[in-house]
């Protein structure tokens, strides 16, 4: 039994194959949905499946809005895509996993969390500030790995319906069956579309994109105990269509003409992946693992006159072997990886493909008393034909100075090149020109990003008034020593793109409070500052579009269970954002101008879900309760073809109340 523990664990743990983060896994069975253990050397929470039933999880992007970790904004007023940012700092800046291997990275960055649904999660875990060197160099301020359902330990059947007043329906359809002793099979379809033409704010634009969505996974793992072996393939196949512009616009019609302003962005995206872990014979504490990912992304898109089209192929590799050091206080991991991306990338007429690849080597030393005291001290060492020669140093620590508390700190390095057009597409919905002020860079002229990420935390567990309380206080520094300036604050006709000259840092502090005030009750609430400032050309102002100020609460609450094991839950979130920098637009007409600072504002969502059994249950809840709306989300409606139209400048919702409802049904 000890041997199938350890051999399951090889591949499940928040980061694979690393066994310092074994211990990790303890939290997923707890009854709370958000998890944070004191024994573990990073600063992780856990993020159960049972969280993402709160909101209106359609996609992984959508499933952070009860996570006080994550900040969810609207990237645009048109694609309504939403974009997470962690630390102050957008996705791009994020080494998003899926089962550890890179998933949401280059060509995928704006849209890729969509295309992941909400019910295929097992749960996820979000690491802040410089993550772990095994899972490569790109990170700087933290990573967030996605765990899936796994096929042994998934049910025959699952089915959810879900439609909103949006006119948004969806479907998910999961299948599972156990084939002998050794073999688990699941296949996930998904499929969403939007159909009807919403416009709250009578703009003439649609509020949300129409589209439709295919999604099939197909997932094997293989598992035999007694000779150390476990392993994972798995098949995707995505097609996603959005349609968005003025409510007149038919494609088949008006593409290509100046008759409305319209925009497809068409994404085919097929994947293969696989992971194998092996434990030695008689060593529990020896063990080896590859990974394996083949990724085809093809995203063919139009913004009015303006086309945009890229492709991705791409193919990473990475072998991690772990073991001890005289005793199992002493732990390593070292391997080595590969990545390969060919990008065909045209912007208009102008061709900006190229190729990417890397490799490099890592080693990662773990010191754990098993008490109060731990450390991670890792590096890793790549060849980017682009980036050179470069070396990653990271370093975590670990103190439990009494009981229930425990103080975290992090350094570390992270470095990446900047996909400038793929990672910046809400402009595209614009008229802004892109101009690359060329510094003789290997990156579309432009050098690779470099950052340092600095951060403490502490936490200390406690009971109040007799009951489960929780404090934490995190305060994280990023500092770029290079970064790709994205400047919206000179021109409101331009992005401009450069090098940074001068200083660029993002300062973050968040204080949460959790408490259980009577069983089945949690409280969470969290305040957030950020200060966070740019030099760019024109100044140095704080980064647009990043509110200084948030504060965020959820009230979640359950009922007994009956003896037919009938029960309610419901979830209230509340969260405050103070104002925001916006992008420049002085030199517009008076008409078509916005203020220097976006007004603060309140957001609410609610849910309630009644379980009707163990197989069943219905949920019926409303995002944006309030009915609150950015009143002007795109400017030079009245003539979209012309100078000043610009469709970027989104700090709150462009759409009001909306109201969903949706059920659950399992075969166990």
């Amino acid at each position: 039994m000890k041997k199938i523990t350890l051999v399951t664990t090889l591949l499940f743990s928040i980061v694979t194959f690393s066994q310092q983060k074994l211990d990790e896994v303890k939290v997923k069975n707890n009854n709370r949905g958000l998890q944070k253990s004191l024994s573990t050397t990073t600063n992780t929470t856990t993020v159960s499946s049972k969280e993402l039933l709160k909101a209106a999880c359609c996609n992984l992007a959508e499933s952070f809005e009860t996570n006080p970790s994550i900040d969810v904004n609207f990237s645009d007023a048109l694609t309504g895509t939403k974009q997470i940012k962690m630390l102050g700092l957008t996705s791009p800046y994020l080494l998003i996993a899926e089962e550890n291997i890179p998933m949401v990275r280059g060509a995928s960055q704006v849209y890729g969390l969509s295309f992941v649904p909400g019910t295929w999660v097992e749960s996820i875990q979000i690491t802040k500030g410089a993550g772990s060197v095994v899972n490569g160099y790109e990170s700087i301020s933290g990573q967030i790995n996605t765990e899936l359902i796994k096929p042994l330990k998934d049910i025959p059947f699952f089915l959810n319906a879900y439609g909103d007043s949006g006119n948004r329906y969806e479907l998910n359809t999961h299948f599972n069956r156990k084939l002998g002793k050794h073999w688990a099979s699941s296949l996930f379809i998904h499929g969403n579309t939007r159909v009807g033409k919403n416009d709250m704010n009578n703009d003439g634009f649609l509020d949300n994109p129409l589209g439709k969505q295919i999604n099939v996974t197909n997932r094997w793992q293989y598992t035999n105990t007694e000779k150390g072996w476990v392993s994972f393939f798995n098949v995707k196949y995505l097609n996603d269509r959005k349609q968005s512009g003025q409510v007149d616009f038919e494609p088949n019609k008006h593409r290509g003409t100046t008759t409305f302003w319209g925009s497809e962005i068409n994404t085919e995206r097929l994947d293969f992946s696989t992971k194998t872990g092996y434990v030695f014979k008689g060593m529990p504490y020896q063990s080896m693992g590859w990974q394996n990912a083949f990724s085809y992304h093809n995203q063919e898109s139009y913004f009015g006159l303006r086309t945009y089209h890229i492709k991705q192929q791409s193919a990473y590799s990475n072998f991690i072997f772990n073991s001890i050091i005289q005793n199992t206080r002493n732990k390593f991991s070292t391997g080595l990886n590969f990545t390969l991306d060919r990008y065909t990338e045209w912007v208009n007429a102008t061709d900006f493909s190229r190729i990417d690849n890397s490799i490099g080597t890592f080693f990662e030393y773990t010191f754990d008393n098993g008490k109060t005291f731990s450390y991670i001290i890792g590096g890793r060492v790549d060849y980017h034909n682009r980036l050179g020669v470069f070396m990653t140093p990271r370093l975590h620590v670990r103190y439990n100075p009494w009981d229930l508390g425990v103080f975290r700190f992090s350094v570390g390095r992270g470095k990446r090149a900047a996909n400038i057009f793929a990672e910046n597409q809400q402009y595209f919905g614009s008229s802004r020109q892109f101009v690359i002020q060329n510094s003789g860079g290997k990156l579309y002229g432009l050098d690779p990003e470099i950052a340092w990420n600095y951060g403490v935390s502490f936490t200390q567990k406690f009971r109040l008034f007799n009951k489960n309380s929780e404090v934490t206080l995190d305060v994280y520094r990023t500092d770029f020593q290079n970064q790709v300036v994205v400047d919206v604050m000179q021109n409101a006709q331009q992005v401009l793109f450069y090098n940074l000259q001068g200083r660029s840092y993002v300062n973050s502090v968040q204080l949460d409070f959790n408490i259980e005030p009577i069983h089945r009750l949690n409280i969470r609430n969290s305040y957030k500052y950020y200060d966070l400032a740019t030099d760019f050309q024109s100044g140095r102002f704080q980064r647009p579009l990043q509110a200084r100020h948030r504060f965020f609460s959820n009230v979640a609450y359950e009922t007994a269970t009956t003896d037919k094991n009938r029960l309610w839950k419901m979830d209230v979130t509340y969260n405050w954002l103070g104002a925001q920098q916006l992008p420049n637009t002085q030199n517009n007409p008076i008409s078509e101008q916005l203020g220097a600072k976006s007004p603060a504002y309140s957001l609410v969502n609610a849910q309630i879900t009644r379980v009707f059994s163990p197989t069943f249950e219905m949920y019926l809840g409303g995002e944006n309760v309030l009915n609150y709306r950015q009143q002007r989300a795109v400017l030079g409606t009245d003539n979209p073809f012309g100078s000043y139209f610009d469709a970027s400048i989104v700090y709150a919702p462009v759409f009001g109340r909306m109201l969903y409802a949706g059920l659950r049904y399992k075969i166990k």
